[in-house]
């Protein structure tokens, strides 16, 4: 294998894996989710505010061709969830891409891995919870008539005071959370089959009135338009790697990780694209664009009546509130993982000897993200998900090939194909969509990660239990043999 640059801190993969089963509050996590579950967390993770809410957006920009830009943006998923399916095979830990940088980059990037990680899990949290406002307000207005006034569902960037419905939803999700990971997969694996469900309904109801004639012209925005709208897109996609922070509370992590990684992009894609094109067919991208609940408006439409869309109403609540609770449960493993490295203070990784679950992290997390869903815009956050999640992305795949270098031997129940085209292939398309976020975002971007690459230095590289018991060349631990 590669030696260890000088002055670069690498925790070796074996390191990794034998700390994962090790019980350092003498309460560890247990191994309780199948490949159903598993693959049912991914897609809970998945499918709730991108398709439910933000199709609108995604329109808006792209016009028909919005099909081309959620195809580009799940190509960058495909080869981006390769590189998370080695990865998540050959190293079944929780703390996903922040572990795999450890791994392959060093503590610094893994550092600033794991505070963008707060743009995809935390800050995504409070998009998706600002998301289910919006429907839950929907659901009201079907159900009763009535709907809660604006100034307690909407932050003031959207005419209101404080979203008190989001600020509840993020609530329910971490006393779910703090229960157990067997309750907490149990409802998630029920909601995502539930939105699959309305998803497949909501397609039946937009085929039967769907109109070629709505299609045309299809790249109305042109190439400009299928780019922002590829970036807005992805944001529909961002939580498939969720899978890989569930690696020590999986059965046989090796193989059901990167099974599930390639289920659930399958799935998704494809529920996806139908989506965008029945929406689109029935009542054309002018009328489906920049209208908040946009498939409840597309079934009123078509039925001539409110019950279908109430009942699509419905499944957005329950999508997106197992969106809520699988992208918290991410958040906070990822925490623990830091902060058994000694990178964040050591209560995020206390683990309860009652409940198998750290319960002090999924409070502080609900807590600080909270804050923001009662205030913050949808677009803001959203954004800032976004770009963070691609820049994530990009390193994972640099991290493959890292890892390939560097630890050749290291057993892998899955490859990347076309090795190393595939990774390269990844980066690329991330810093494309990075491109269509526009440069505001750049800004408000790079300024995030400078405050998390100080918090590092004052705070993370100090405290770093590997820098406070190794030498810099540590890591470089034998690893077992293929096969």
């Amino acid at each position: 294998m590669s030696p260890t640059p000088t002055g670069l801190r690498i925790k070796s993969p074996e390191s990794l894996i034998a700390e994962s089963g090790a019980d350092l509050e003498g309460h560890g996590l247990k191994r309780t989710m199948g490949l159903f579950q598993l693959v049912c967390f991914g897609v809970g993770a998945i499918v709730g505010t991108g398709i439910f809410v933000g199709l609108s957006d995604t329109v808006a920009e792209a016009g028909p061709a919005v099909i081309v830009s959620f195809v580009l943006a799940a190509v960058t998923c495909i080869f981006t969830a390769f590189s998370f399916a080695e990865l998540g095979g050959a190293i079944p830990v929780s703390g996903s891409s922040y572990s795999f940088a450890y791994a392959t980059l060093g503590e610094r990037i893994a550092f600033l891995v794991g505070w963008c990680l707060l743009l995809e899990y935390g800050v995504s949290v409070s998009a998706v919870a600002v998301g289910w406002s919006q429907y839950l307000n929907e659901l009201l207005d079907s159900l009763f008539g009535r709907q809660i006034p604006a100034a307690l569902s909407a932050g003031p960037g959207d005419g209101g005071v404080i979203n008190l419905p989001a600020v509840i939803v993020i609530l329910m999700a971490a006393t779910l959370l703090v229960r157990g990971i067997r309750e907490s997969a149990g409802a998630t694996a029920a909601m995502a089959v539930l939105k699959i469900g309305i998803l497949i309904a909501f397609c039946a109801i937009g085929f039967s009135a769907f109109q070629a004639d709505n299609l045309t012209p299809f790249m109305a925005e042109g190439v400009g338009g299928i780019t922002s709208g590829a970036s807005l897109a992805f944001f529909s996609y961002i939580g498939f790697d969720a899978i890989t922070t569930a690696g020590e509370e999986v059965k046989n992590p090796r193989r059901n990780i990167p099974v599930a990684i390639m289920i659930c992009i399958g799935v998704v894609t494809l529920l996806y694209c139908a989506v965008a094109v029945a929406a689109i067919g029935a009542l054309g991208a002018d009328e489906v664009g920049n209208k908040p609940a946009a498939l409840s408006l597309v079934v009123d439409q078509v039925t001539g009546s409110s019950v279908g869309g109430g009942i699509i109403a419905f499944g957005a609540v329950v999508a997106i509130a197992s969106v809520v609770l699988a992208v918290m449960y991410g958040q906070t493993r990822i925490l623990m993982s830091m902060s058994r490295d000694g990178l964040i203070p050591r209560t995020f990784e206390r683990v309860s000897p009652r409940t198998a679950t750290p319960v002090a992290n999924t409070w502080i997390v609900a807590t600080v993200f909270a804050i923001p869903a009662a205030f913050a815009s949808l677009d803001v956050v959203v954004n800032l998900t976004t770009i963070g999640t691609l820049a994530i992305m990009a390193v994972v795949n640099v991290a493959v090939v890292a890892l390939r270098r560097s630890h050749p031997e290291l057993r892998r129940s899955f490859r990347v194909p076309l090795y190393p085209l595939s990774p390269v292939l990844g980066i690329a398309m991330c810093l494309y969509l990075i491109w269509g976020t526009g440069w505001t975002t750049w800004v408000q971007f790079v300024v995030f990660v400078a405050v998390g690459a100080l918090v590092y230095a004052f705070y993370g590289r100090r405290n770093s239990r590997l820098g406070a018991v190794t030498p810099p060349t540590a890591g470089a631990a034998p690893v077992p043999r293929e096969g």
